[in-house]
């Protein structure tokens, strides 16, 4: 363990486990919240395209990032998953922007289609909601040098969090011919 204290690295965690359940309830809220922080008039059209391309430079970020480490290059490893971090927290805000200020847009295919849609939204959703504590104490524990901690939990986190970004861009091309 890196030179930090058990007491400041309890702390700490418990940090990010509040933030790890504060975010989903934060979306829920806004998501399911009828509007309640809805800005009338605002034009929000843009931001399913604006978050297909977030999404595209996260799991981009990702693959040059582990690309990166497997060569020893920290450097850019560490320059890489901190941009895929940032393009998902800007991703997260304008997710949430979009859509407590837009309809709800239905996805219109049908028979297997729809089911192949469904499955890879459902497990988009949820593993979006899974990989949040995970991708925050990978970077706490990468931070305060608990590498071999790091190495251990980037093992699971690292593909969840590549599916779920690769997967919110297939999302987006499947459902986008139905924006309105």
């Amino acid at each position: 363990m890196s030179s930090i204290s058990e007491k400041t690295n309890k702390r700490n965690l418990q940090v990010i486990y509040g933030i790890s359940v504060a975010i989903p309830l934060a979306v829920a809220f806004l998501f399911f919240g009828n509007n309640i922080t809805k800005i009338e008039g605002l034009n929000v059209s843009f931001l399913p395209h604006l978050n297909a391309g977030l999404n595209s430079l996260t799991f981009i970020c990702l693959m040059i990032g582990g690309f990166a480490i497997r060569q020893k290059n920290v450097k850019l490893h560490r320059a890489t998953m901190l941009s895929a971090f940032l393009l998902s927290s800007v991703f997260l805000i304008s997710y949430v922007l979009y859509h407590n200020n837009a309809p709800h847009t239905k996805f219109g295919g049908e028979g297997i289609i729809k089911i192949i849609y469904l499955a890879i939204l459902l497990t988009h959703i949820l593993l979006a909601i899974v990989v949040v504590p995970f991708v925050l104490l990978a970077i706490y524990y990468a931070w305060t040098g608990q590498i071999e901690t790091h190495k251990k939990i980037v093992k699971y986190t690292y593909p969840i969090w590549s599916y779920v970004a690769f997967s919110g861009v297939v999302v987006y091309f499947m459902i986008s011919p139905y924006y309105k």
